[in-house]
């Protein structure tokens, strides 16, 4: 089993990387701000006016150390890769896939079932945790009339179609998920988010994004070339596609948590003129300590029924796509939550 190593979150803008023999420097114009050995790091996230030498650059790609440059919002950008691994023979049976309408549905519905029941999940933990509440309890409802329905869905466009009405049904009650505090949901807004709860969902939805590209690129899959969502000139929609099932189980509990808990307050955030929302320098840094420390809390995986930790979700479900492609396995198990 694949070891869970570090990512580097690099947030303090104007920041400098560089390599120094064996490890990797963090600068602030003259003031050293770390030093890691280059073995302990796994992914390096910068998020900002950050800056790498192109030595670094090089021995990143070199060393199959991830390098992702994200905006101060979380916006994907960039992403630094070396040579692609693993056979060719896997990349060419998952291209010719893609183009295949019947074997894309097979795994596309697959995909927004495990999204779907999720999302229910998510929702049914609300009903245990806290008593009843119709909104929530007809929500659940209407989730698995659509878990039941995209089952038999016959094309990608029909599956997405329902995982479309799934969110509507999902995010229309997420505001009934907060705690005793001043947030409040009116509805997903992506580009640029302009409220809290959406630049904290935008913000944990690119880092699950980061986590299923380098897992898909690990085991020598294309991120580039998915089922579920059409190619698109710079769009990774395979890491799209693995996201759907990650997104509820991972990203939104973890917003939850860390609003349900005051991790995160009303006040660490900054509107910008343009009306865009994001973190607040100390906020963001909060955020993604409590991330990374997320990742290192184990889970039993629900078909390897192994302990892995959080982090290493994606790199199973990237290994489980990889073995159904090859035909080890009849059908693809995505993640879902027990």
């Amino acid at each position: 089993m694949k070891k869970l190593i570090n990512t580097l979150y690099i947030t303090r803008q104007e920041s400098y990387l560089h390599k120094e023999r064996e490890t990797i420097v963090i600068k602030q114009g003259d003031e050293k701000l770390g030093q890691f050995p280059a073995l302990t790091i796994g992914n390096i996230l910068c998020f900002g006016r950050v800056s790498v030498s192109p030595f670094m650059m090089g021995y990143c790609g070199e060393q199959g150390i991830g390098l992702a440059f994200y905006t101060e919002y979380g916006k994907f950008l960039a992403r630094v890769q070396g040579k692609q691994t693993g056979n060719v023979l896997l990349r060419r049976t998952q291209y010719r896939w893609a183009d295949d309408p019947e074997k894309s549905v097979s795994i596309a519905r697959l995909m927004v079932a495990a999204k779907i029941a999720n999302c229910r999940s998510v929702l049914m933990r609300e009903l245990r945790n806290h008593g009843d509440n119709e909104l929530l309890e007809f929500a659940v409802k209407k989730l698995a009339t659509s878990l039941r329905r995209v089952k038999q869905a016959k094309s990608v466009e029909e599956a997405m179609g329902m995982e479309g009405d799934a969110a509507r049904a999902y995010f229309g009650i997420f505001n009934e998920l907060f705690r005793g505090n001043d947030f409040t949901f009116d509805g997903r807004v992506r580009r640029p988010p302009t409220d809290p709860v959406n630049a904290l969902l935008s913000f944990a939805y690119s880092l699950v994004n980061h986590e299923c590209a380098s897992a898909l690129q690990g085991v020598g899959l294309d991120p580039y070339v998915g089922f579920l969502h059409q190619d698109r000139p710079g769009r990774m929609s395979l890491a799209l596609d693995m996201m759907e099932e990650f997104r509820a189980a991972w990203a939104d509990r973890f917003v939850l948590t860390m609003i349900n808990r005051q991790q995160i307050k009303i006040d660490d955030f900054i509107t910008e003129a343009s009306g865009a929302v994001r973190l607040k320098d100390d906020a963001r840094k909060e955020f993604l300590t409590a991330w990374q420390e997320r990742k290192q809390v184990e889970t039993t995986h629900p078909y390897l029924n192994e302990t892995v930790p959080n982090g290493l979700l994606p790199h199973c479900q990237a290994m489980l796509l990889a073995r159904h492609l090859r035909g080890d396995t009849e059908y693809y198990p995505p993640y879902y939550l027990r």
